[in-house]
């Protein structure tokens, strides 16, 4: 499945010929995606991203998640796609993430729009949750700048790499408010 986001930037379901892509750009990236992205540093080689690409590509369908690669003329750039949904809720959360040179030219605004047009339009969902480090003010915009409404903080919600827990920030934004 392809989902366009502009005349360059496409959102394609992720497939396992994704993971060399996936990790070289991991590998080349540490310092940048580590600072706020916890598997980098569990991700040491190729296979660290193969077993991932493999448990959402043949994950059973009861707990199946929509995972895209984002693609900027067919050029791997980022990954996106939805965490921990709860169907009989009708909710989940998305997840982003960008490689540095493609970062402040809107791209993963633009992606997440999209995102939640899929999931309100085509998957009937009703609450879509993004949730970001509090020190991250990239990716706090991006909620921000989409209309999701602030929520909270999940105080030490995640520990990074460092073994340091951060503050997550929780935006959410339903249905009816698109």
């Amino acid at each position: 499945m392809i989902i366009e986001v502009d005349s360059e930037i496409e959102l394609k379901q992720l497939e396992q010929s994704d993971a060399k892509d996936i990790f070289e750009t991991i590998d080349l990236q540490r310092d940048y995606l580590g600072r706020w992205l916890p598997f980098v540093a569990s991700t040491k080689d190729i296979s660290d991203t193969e077993k991932f690409v493999d448990s959402v590509v043949k994950a059973p369908e009861d707990r199946f998640e929509y995972v895209f690669t984002i693609r900027k003329r067919d050029r791997f750039i980022g990954l996106i796609g939805f965490k921990d949904t709860d169907k009989q809720n009708d909710k989940t959360e998305i997840g982003y993430w960008l490689s540095d040179k493609y970062r402040k030219q809107g791209i993963v605004t633009k992606s997440v729009d999209k995102l939640c047009d899929f999931a309100f339009n085509k998957l009937g969902l009703n609450r879509i949750q993004i949730k970001c480090a509090v020190e991250n003010r990239s990716s706090i915009n991006i909620p921000k700048r989409l209309g999701f409404r602030f929520e909270g903080v999940e105080r030490q919600g995640e520990r990074l790499s460092s073994g340091f827990y951060t503050d997550l920030e929780i935006y959410s934004k339903l249905k009816h408010e698109k």
